[in-house]
């Protein structure tokens, strides 16, 4: 029987579209996952406080088994990304941080907050959700 594995995925909700294809990436590899994310169309992002929405944060990466965060330039100056990994090793849960391939400039807060480093590639991906979740 495969194991369901509970992943988080960062977002930083102005980059919808890498967040798509880091899930796509996930599905092409047949992994059996369940995403805790905050969803994209919850009104939270829009409509409600910085503490709801880091409650909800929050509330989501508590059943997660890992975090996977996007490791581009933009991330080291994302409030929220910040409040993902300092809730992320507030509940002792890895970190992966994905890198575009090629990208000469990467986020170094989400690199030195990482247990695994992997390239933007699905089985790279999933062999570090694996490893660590």
């Amino acid at each position: 029987m495969s194991k369901t594995h509970r992943l988080f995925i960062s977002h930083s909700w102005s980059y919808g579209k890498n967040y798509d294809t880091v899930v796509d990436l996930i599905k092409k590899q047949n992994l059996d996952f369940y995403d805790h994310s905050v969803p994209k169309g919850n009104p939270i992002h829009t409509n409600g406080t910085d503490k709801q929405l880091y409650d909800a944060i929050e509330a989501k990466m508590k059943g997660a088994s890992c975090i996977l965060i996007l490791a581009g330039v933009y991330s080291s100056y994302s409030k929220w990304i910040k409040k993902e990994i300092e809730i992320a090793q507030k509940y002792g849960k890895p970190i992966i941080a994905i890198e575009y391939w090629g990208a000469e400039k990467t986020s170094t807060v989400v690199k030195s907050a990482a247990n695994k480093i992997v390239k933007w590639q699905g089985k790279s991906i999933v062999d570090a959700i694996k490893e660590l979740g």
